[in-house]
């Protein structure tokens, strides 16, 4: 005999939640019926009027051959930093064999691990002569690079595999496998090494996936090529080491595709740009909203050429503007003026200004541009948060005003990617 499923859920307050749990039982209790199906048997309710629709698009682990989740430091706050010279710095100190370990261990509040011992991750640091060939900048979040020691003895899960393929000139999607906040928004762009948790989800961390892999200049002759091989102590151990040839990091199911959908084969950067702009479409995130908390992103392709290249050059737009590279940020409509000592203190949004103490303040910020979230950041309150008591540098406001700039451009870039997203469904 089959068993049956049911389900009833409560929203409020708790106080709310205790007093209807104390009127009702399982009889009272009005429960709707549910019919778990395959793959995920998901024991809640969900719309799937549009699941035939949406399983006939591309999930994007059938696009990439290869991806990982982010590093994982352990230590975040010893091997990464804002300031380059301040991780250098300390560094060093942890290096040298003149300090006690147990100095060392209360400056930095190090505790050993199963996978991490202090004494001996010192012994491997001390053995390194050019630590700046393991200082890297790394995205810590949406519009945030910092820099990072990369190194196998103090970083938890280097992530190396796929990582190393970010130390060159490369561009990679960031997503997330689930979700748990109300709705898909955890899409970005990195062309460095990323961290776990770039965009915070509570169902777990950001998945990298590179635009191209690269081969191992130095690799010998007459070996078959395996762009997935790298080893994962490549850039660790041979900071120095070359990876010039190159190749898309696509399956070749997705390959054939392509090749049978469009007569002119597009660039590997314009079908980047085109997934891109799909998953930004707001049309997109709404429709499937109940499919995309539970799994990887899926793509609808057009049959039109055309509308393909359009979809991609919006896309290429917001990768422009994500990467804080874009000529359209050369002009920011974010101002700071105010003369002061530049220290964040306090962070809070007043009709149109930023303040971040009593006195200074960054405006001409739209309510919709600070409100503006990816993943689970509020990303221009997120930014300042983070550095909270610093006091900013000429190119920390330039880069807080482009960011501000940036992020209204992808709400007007949204726009237009939505008018053409109609049509990509009815092509696809």
């Amino acid at each position: 005999m089959k068993a049956k499923v049911y389900h009833a859920e409560v929203w409020g307050l708790r106080e709310d939640k205790y007093s209807w749990l104390l009127k009702n039982d399982i009889k009272s209790t009005k429960w709707k019926r549910l019919n778990p199906k395959s793959e995920f048997y998901l024991f809640i309710p969900r719309d799937e009027r549009l699941i035939k629709q949406y399983k006939k698009f591309v999930n994007i682990t059938n696009i990439f051959c290869l991806n990982n989740v982010g590093i994982v430091t352990s230590r975040d706050d010893f091997v990464t930093d804002i300031d380059k010279e301040a991780l250098r710095q300390r560094i060093r100190i942890f290096k040298n064999q003149q300090i006690p370990d147990e100095i060392i261990r209360q400056t930095f509040n190090l505790q050993d691990t199963s996978k991490f011992k202090l004494k001996d991750a010192r012994t491997e640091i001390y053995k390194e002569h050019h630590i700046d060939d393991f200082i890297k900048k790394i995205l810590f979040r949406p519009f945030d690079n910092r820099w990072i020691f990369y190194h196998n003895s103090v970083i938890e899960r280097t992530r190396a595999e796929v990582m190393n393929h970010m130390m060159q000139n490369n561009i990679a999607l960031i997503t997330v496998r689930q979700v748990a906040e109300k709705e898909f928004n955890h899409i970005f762009i990195s062309d460095k090494i990323i961290n776990y948790r770039v965009t915070l989800s509570a169902k777990g961390g950001c998945y990298l996936f590179p635009l191209y892999l690269f081969e191992d200049h130095d690799k010998p002759k007459g070996k078959k090529k395996n762009p997935f091989a790298l080893a994962t102590a490549l850039l660790i151990a041979e900071p120095t080491a070359r990876y010039d040839e190159k190749t898309p990091n696509f399956t070749e199911g997705f390959k054939n595709m392509i090749a049978d959908l469009y007569q002119k084969p597009p660039t590997p950067e314009e079908i980047f740009y085109y997934i891109y702009a799909v998953l930004y479409s707001n049309t997109y995130r709404t429709r499937y909203a109940e499919f995309l908390k539970i799994d990887f992103p899926r793509v609808p392709f057009t049959r039109d050429y055309d509308l393909f290249k359009k979809m991609s050059k919006l896309g290429n737009r917001l990768a422009d503007l994500h990467l804080l590279k874009s000529q359209e940020l050369n002009t920011p409509i974010a101002q700071f003026k105010v003369q002061d000592s530049n220290k964040i203190q306090k962070i809070r949004y007043d009709a149109g200004r930023v303040y971040i103490n009593n006195e200074q303040y960054f405006k001409e910020v739209p309510l919709e541009v600070w409100q503006y979230q990816i993943g689970g950041y509020q990303v221009c309150d997120k930014w300042l948060k983070d550095r909270k008591d610093r006091v900013l540098s000429l190119e920390d406001t330039q880069t807080y005003c482009r960011i501000v700039t940036a992020i209204a451009k992808t709400i007007e870039i949204q726009k237009g990617i939505d008018e053409i997203y109609e049509h990509i469904e009815t092509s696809a």
